[in-house]
């Protein structure tokens, strides 16, 4: 009655065979149990004074009784004899196990599962053997399990579903070696990758499909679908999208959506993915009446009452209502009032579809934090992730700072997971804060290419290290070269200058440039160091010192008479102290329609250089979205004013419009120009700038996955003032020039691509045009 597996493969060692014969092996062994003995089958006791357990080299010969739980002399049932055989068959030692009754003797015949000598993968090339290795649980110089061998394919299979290469399938196969070795090799074919061809909404009225998806983290398969993985079927990921299009309608006062299922289709060739969202929108709310109440003798409502800023009417979100949670009680805190929590309550109003909010401030409960434990930093100092917690020990335990803790933690950068969970500490009075991160790579050193229609191509050098020794602190150096410029760069910033929310910056950089527009070079050197921390919830002030060094030299013949008295001067030093402001209503995020940048900065030369002067600079942005999110309406304002009480300007210090900030000419293509004799014409720069520009971006009626959308803009604007001029100087006063274009905004592996085409609707007769321009489109 004895069931061997692997005796064919026994005879040719060297032939590989599938784990499955192993599984067979077993579940025979198991039906036919005490059973396959027809003395065994009719006897109703038993009593044995020994045991002789034959076939086992590496298991002892009592662990196997032991299995068997028989007693000798004992008598014992054939069921109870059958459960001890099932036992010595579920510790999974064995290939088979057959039992006989010989008068007093119980003999237990074995076969031991041989042991793994090595584990190797064939057929693997999208994941290299290391991630597989990392997999699989089965272990070397272990005993084989053919179970385990079947789960850990089953664990490769699903990573490799995890790529969307759902068509993936793993095979686990053993090599049979001397003294009962084996090899278990893991046969993988991968498969193709299974892209999402289309993703659809239905019940959606408010949005268009092509809004959801420009929300969600999946995309559609488009035209470099060998270089973009967002496009594969990934399970997780789509559960992930669910919950994002829940936050795309809550924050927008959809309370009651939701989204019913989700299905997904593969196509006849399993090689693509047709996925529907079934969605429920329902009626938009706004808040109604907010107030602020308190069931607590020492707390004056009032002063909470003031400090709210949600106003009625204005769209529902819990964003806003999370942000006067943790406004109001930073204010408890501050009132010396510990303890206290704000609980909201919402009161639904269907009838005008708004919402009142009640803030009731309450007394909760009396904990404290006991210690904060980080654990998974190798590299990152405790400090750096320590210092992202607004609490320290002893503190009061306020759930809510510890999950916008967790989140600051997250949004470091530095880790690929961060797990942040309290626990009842050493009392019951007392909680610990454990923190669990996984660091990942932070540093880069790239090597690329660049091509502008200013500056034509170029190469880069650049290496950046956010999380410089492990302290936070971000390092970067580079090295651009092009047809005529080449720029060096060093930059340092300590983010938490003396454990304080104040962040410190040094930077250098040197620029030479040999401008065959002008016929001149320039030689230009900044160095700066500063200070800047927060001075309200949107505000931030920076304070810095500062040095220039320029010179102008490599005059050709062509060159008028102001550059050369300015080239004269040779090289000339600046000092000079600054500041900068910065309103920027994106960091609460409140209105995820809109949003407003306001930033001013003024530079104070004169502090033992060669000129005395005030530089100021002014850039205001307000964005908003309108028809269902499909359209973006931007204007932007920037302007400049650069002031000589000792000294002048030079071209290398006045302002020059490029395209960057005015579309549609060349840079250095308006402002004061010398045109004289010959070929005399010099772009001069001016003192005094002034751009304003409106733009709207809009989807275009192409398939989404081109990436491709479409925008128009208008600009105006004017560059003007000189201190030294003469006859052959023009536009040295204020005339303003009007440019319309249109843009094409199309998404690559490479970037965010702009292509603008523009035409000026008023001009000079010297201005220079540009009715082209190709540049990597940037985010407000």
């Amino acid at each position: 009655m004895t069931h061997k597996t692997g005796e064919r493969v026994a005879r040719q060692s060297a032939r590989k065979t599938t784990v499955r014969p192993f599984l067979l092996a077993a579940s025979v062994a198991l039906g036919i149990g005490v059973l396959a003995t027809p003395d065994m089958a009719l006897a109703q006791d038993f009593r044995f004074n020994a045991i002789s357990v034959e076939g086992n080299q590496r298991i002892e010969a009592g662990t196997i009784a032991s299995f068997l739980g028989v007693a000798r002399g004992e008598a014992i049932s054939a069921a109870e004899l059958n459960d001890g055989y099932q036992r010595v068959l579920a510790s999974g030692l064995f290939e088979s196990v057959e039992i006989e009754p010989r008068g007093n003797t119980l003999v237990v015949r074995v076969v031991e599962f041989p042991t793994v000598n090595r584990i190797t993968f064939e057929g693997n090339q999208r994941i290299d053997d290391e991630a597989l290795a990392a997999i699989v649980q089965t272990q070397s110089r272990r005993v084989f399990n053919p179970s385990a061998a079947e789960a850990d394919a089953a664990r490769i299979t699903e990573a490799y579903s995890q790529q969307g290469r759902i068509a993936a399938r793993v095979q686990p196969k053993v090599i049979r070696r001397s003294d009962n070795r084996i090899d278990l090799v893991f046969e993988v074919f991968e498969g193709g990758v299974s892209e999402i061809e289309r993703i659809g909404f239905s019940g959606n009225q408010v949005f268009s499909d092509s809004r959801l998806r420009r929300v969600l983290e999946t995309k559609q398969a488009g035209i470099f679908r060998a270089l973009i993985r967002s496009d594969t079927f990934i399970e997780d990921r789509i559960e992930f999208d669910r919950q994002v299009l829940s936050d795309f309608y809550q924050s927008r006062g959809y309370v009651d959506f939701r989204t019913t299922s989700v299905n997904a289709e593969l196509s006849d060739e399993r090689d693509a993915f047709f996925v529907t969202f079934n969605v429920e929108e329902g009626q938009q709310f706004n808040f109604g009446e907010v107030t602020a109440s308190s069931d607590l003798a020492e707390v004056d409502p009032d002063v909470f009452q003031q400090a709210i800023r949600l106003r009625s009417g204005s769209t529902y979100s819990p964003t806003a209502v999370e942000t006067e949670i943790a406004r109001l009680e930073r204010l408890a805190i501050r009132e010396g009032l510990n303890f206290v929590r704000v609980e909201p309550r919402v009161t639904r109003n269907d009838r005008d579809l708004t919402l009142d909010v009640e803030f009731l401030l309450t007394r909760g409960e009396r904990v404290f934090v006991e210690r904060i434990d980080i654990e998974g930093n190798t590299t990152t100092l405790d400090r750096v992730v320590r210092r992202q917690f607004r609490i320290v020990e002893g503190d009061p335990f306020n759930p809510r700072e510890i999950r916008e803790s967790a989140e600051r933690v997250r949004a470091l950068g530095f880790f690929g997971d961060a797990q942040v969970e309290a626990r009842e500490g050493s009392t019951p009075q007392q909680v610990v804060i454990d923190v669990d991160v996984e660091e990942r790579p932070t540093g880069s050193l790239s090597f690329g290419g660049s091509y502008s229609t200013d500056g034509g191509f170029g190469a880069a050098i650049t290496f950046s290290e956010r999380n410089f020794l492990g302290r936070g602190q971000q390092l970067s150096l580079g090295v651009t070269t092009g047809l005529d410029s080449s720029n060096y760069s060093f930059s340092f910033t300590e983010p938490a200058f003396l454990g304080r929310d104040v962040a410190y910056n040094f930077s250098a950089n040197y620029l030479e440039t040999d401008n065959l527009a002008a016929e001149f070079d320039t030689a230009i050197g900044n160095f700066s160091t500063g200070f800047s921390f927060p001075v309200s919830e949107n505000g931030r002030l920076n304070l810095r010192y500062g040095a220039r060094y320029s010179e102008i030299t490599n005059l050709n013949d062509s060159v008028g008479s102001i550059i050369r008295a300015e080239a004269a001067q040779g090289q000339v030093w600046d000092s000079f102290v600054g500041y900068r402001y910065s309103f920027d209503t994106r960091r609460t995020g409140l209105n995820p329609n809109a949003g407003v940048l306001l930033e001013f900065g003024q530079d104070f030369g004169g502090l033992g250089g060669d000129s005395t002067y005030i530089e100021s600079t002014l850039r205001a942005v307000a964005q908003t979205r309108v028809f269902n999110d499909d359209i973006t309406l931007r204007a932007t304002l920037q302007a400049g004013a650069l002031s000589y009480s000792e000294g002048a300007s030079r071209v290398t210090d006045r302002f020059s419009l490029g395209s960057s900030l005015m579309r549609g000419f060349e840079g250095g293509g308006i402002g004061p120009r010398e045109v004289g004799p010959g070929d005399v014409n010099d772009p001069l720069g001016g003192n005094y700038f002034a751009v304003a520009r409106f733009e709207a971006e809009f989807p275009l009626p192409l398939p989404e996955e081109y990436g491709i959308s479409a925008g128009v803009f208008y600009d105006v604007g004017s560059l003007w003032g000189l201190e030294e001029t003469n006859s052959n100087v023009f536009y040295d006063d204020f005339t303003a020039r009007h440019v319309v274009g249109i843009s094409l905004f199309w998404t690559t592996p490479l970037g965010p691509l702009r292509f603008n085409f523009s035409e000026a609707l008023s001009k000079e007769t010297f201005d220079e045009e540009q009715t082209f321009d190709l540049t990597i489109s940037t985010q407000f």
